[in-house]
């Protein structure tokens, strides 16, 4: 343990004043800067970049991922492999821009599929599920489940990672943990 509570591997970079939660893991050649917030029993596995950002608990961020200022991951988000988050819509080399930062939200729960791409700007909604090589441009709403460049909507997910059958009923009813969940807006909430 570097710090009390959390572990850094030996080759990880963690600049002062990042704050990190007790139980959570930094692995190889990872660098959290200054101003991170990592809330408690996170996975930052190796080559991650961790910004000036707010990361809530339990989060996974899996290898070669850059969380970028403007980036927000609530508790219980999965970021997959060498997914993308941007910060700025039209970014050139020789204009700095750092004034223009996008928000962009991951809410609760949501899982983000390996080598998504998700353009500043968004929000990915509560247990919404990207699928893997994804362009997501548009917000994400509640549960959905997206794929494609760029994304659409393709049906519905459970909180606990299973598919939703649609059915002509205003309930949908999880197959497998017997969870139910009703329209609501463009999402779907929990009954």
């Amino acid at each position: 343990m570097d710090e009390p509570g959390y572990y850094a591997h030996p080759t990880a970079v963690i600049d002062p004043g990042a704050q990190i939660g007790a139980g959570t893991k930094i692995w190889h050649y990872a660098h959290v800067m200054p101003g991170a917030v990592i809330g408690a029993d996170c996975v930052i596995a190796q080559g991650c970049f961790v910004g000036n950002v707010r990361i809530g608990d339990g989060v996974h961020i899996q290898n070669n991922v850059s969380v970028y200022d403007g980036v927000t991951l609530e508790d219980h988000v999965f970021a997959g492999p060498s997914c993308v988050f941007t910060n700025v819509i039209n970014p050139r080399s020789e204009v700095e821009r750092k004034s223009e930062f996008l928000s962009t939200r991951v809410q609760r729960g949501a899982t983000i599929g390996a080598n998504a791409t998700i353009v500043c700007g968004v929000t990915i909604g509560s247990y919404a599920f990207v699928g893997a090589g994804a362009l997501v441009r548009t917000d994400v709403a509640d549960h959905a489940v997206v794929v494609g460049v760029p994304t659409r909507q393709i049906g519905w997910m459970c909180a606990c990672g299973e598919r939703l059958r649609e059915r002509a009923e205003i309930t949908l009813t999880c197959p497998v943990c017997g969870r139910r969940y009703h329209h609501l807006g463009d999402g779907l909430s929990l009954v």
